[in-house]
């Protein structure tokens, strides 16, 4: 009697780890299109053998419960690659919107700035023009007015980047909250994780974890450590604490220099943000690189035109009387950094335009030549004005081309290695038929082996007597 009773409970035991096996894959079926779900197997464990007279005998297995299907390294792999395309996205939208800016459409001037190249053509060829015929009202007026042109084109691209600059910082100060909600939201699961699963693998809840994980790591670069019983501790990319166990510590935003920064305590982690990754990365990359560096340009420029122009405007005589000291013709910049956004047209009368060389009559022209000539010498960083904004252009494409290449690519490895963790970790519907109909005849075996301990069983009870079992 031992022994049979011994064998209804191996069986028992069968038909339980059975039945909790196929509970496991309707779960999994159920979950098939969640987003996130990881797909969950059953893990078995052999029961601890008996020895009888020497001899080993089996006591059956025990469903431990689901085990999540996952490779952390394929996922830490996966998160690392969302860092560095979310960081080159948000870096190629600011981009694009700051390359649209020097962009006119053929034929008419489509962006804030116009076209900045061809200003400074017609305003340099103005001066030709008015070298053939130097007391000419029209022509004088024809360069004050292609002088309003590209003084005006020139002040708006500044204008407009420095308006794209309040933009993007305003952008990336509202990442702050975002980031702050996810890391909290990561210590509260991780708390909940140590605690109910003990190490053990905590289904549904590593599910929420690596979601909120893999959300952050679109905001902002972060490092991973796992920590005892499944827990683990997030970093920045350059080891400021984020996450420890089941407490988070949160960034926080201050205005320095005009400019929101990003703190950790009294750490200013703004340039440590830049360079790691994630949108606030890229938003950090366009507002303290990308267009600064585009100001920078257009600040030098306008600044040696100016000053060129102006400086030799007053060293000719014009038509007002002034033998030297006409006048300056564009407002007088002091210093380079602001003089694209200040630059204007301050002569308001054609004739202090200074046509004629010193001492010469009015309808002297060498002034006008000189003046044009400027379009053609070496004033801008030792590149003609027009060679000079080309250059700035071809080089901000050059940026753009290859921010735009290394996006692509970074997209590309995302799309392989989701594509990878779908296969690994996703519910395959065939997986799952096939592991239902074992589970489904390895539950009709333990049941007809039950139903056949049943009569052995009934037939000991009625002391070999012939029964009939329902």
């Amino acid at each position: 009697m031992g022994t049979i009773s011994s064998a209804f409970g191996l069986i028992s035991q069968a038909l339980q780890a059975d039945q909790s096996g196929l509970s496991i894959v309707a779960n999994n079926v159920a979950n098939a299109n969640t987003t996130g779900y990881t797909e969950e197997t059953p893990s078995w464990q052999q029961n601890q053998p008996i020895d009888i007279n020497g001899a080993s005998y089996g006591t059956g297995v025990t469903q431990t419960g689901p085990v999540s299907v996952r490779d952390r390294v394929l996922q830490e792999r996966l998160n690392q690659q969302q860092e560095l395309a979310s960081a080159s996205g948000a870096r190629l939208s600011g981009l694009d919107t700051l390359q649209a800016l020097f962009t006119p459409a053929s034929g008419s001037a489509s962006s804030t700035a116009g076209d900045i190249g061809s200003d400074i053509a017609k305003f340099f060829s103005s001066f030709s023009s008015l070298e053939a015929n130097p007391t000419s009202n029209a022509l004088r007026q024809q360069v004050l007015s292609t002088a309003s042109t590209l003084s005006g084109d020139i002040s708006n691209a500044a204008a407009s980047l420095n308006a794209q600059r309040s933009a993007l910082d305003q952008e990336a100060a509202g990442v702050t909250s975002q980031i702050n909600a996810l890391t909290g939201a990561i210590a509260q699961l991780n708390q909940q994780i140590q605690t109910n699963a003990h190490g053990a693998d905590a289904g549904t809840l590593e599910d929420q974890r690596q979601q909120d994980i893999s959300q952050l790591s679109k905001l902002i670069g972060i490092n991973r450590v796992t920590t005892e019983n499944n827990g683990l501790s997030l970093t920045t990319a350059t080891g400021q604490m984020l996450v420890s166990g089941g407490q988070s510590f949160q960034l926080t935003n201050g205005t320095l220099n005009g400019a929101t920064h990003f703190f950790a305590g009294t750490t200013d982690l703004t340039a440590q943000l830049s360079a790691g990754g994630g949108s606030l990365g890229g938003y950090l990359t366009v507002r303290d690189q990308d267009i600064p560096q585009a100001l920078s340009s257009l600040d030098q420029l306008a600044y040696n035109i100016s000053t060129s122009v102006n400086t030799q405007n007053n060293a000719g005589a014009d038509l007002a009387g002034n033998n030297g000291n006409a006048g300056n013709l564009f407002s007088q910049p002091t210093l380079v950094a602001g003089s694209a956004k200040a630059m204007s047209v301050v002569m308001t009368d054609p004739n202090r335009i200074a046509a004629a060389g010193l001492g010469q009559g009015t309808g002297d022209n060498t002034n006008a030549a000189a003046l044009a000539s400027l379009g053609s010498q070496s004033i801008v960083n030792g590149q003609t004005p027009t060679n000079y904004y080309s250059s700035f252009v071809t080089t901000l494409g050059s940026t753009v081309s290859g921010v735009q290449t290394e996006n692509t690519a970074q997209n590309a490895s995302v799309t392989q290695l989701q594509t990878q963790v779908n296969a690994l970790s996703g519910v395959n519907l065939n997986n799952e038929a096939s592991a239902m109909t074992t589970l489904e005849r390895s539950y009709q075996a333990a049941s007809q082996v039950f139903a056949l301990l049943n009569t052995i069983m009934s037939s000991a009870l009625n002391l070999g007597q012939q029964t009939t079992v329902s």
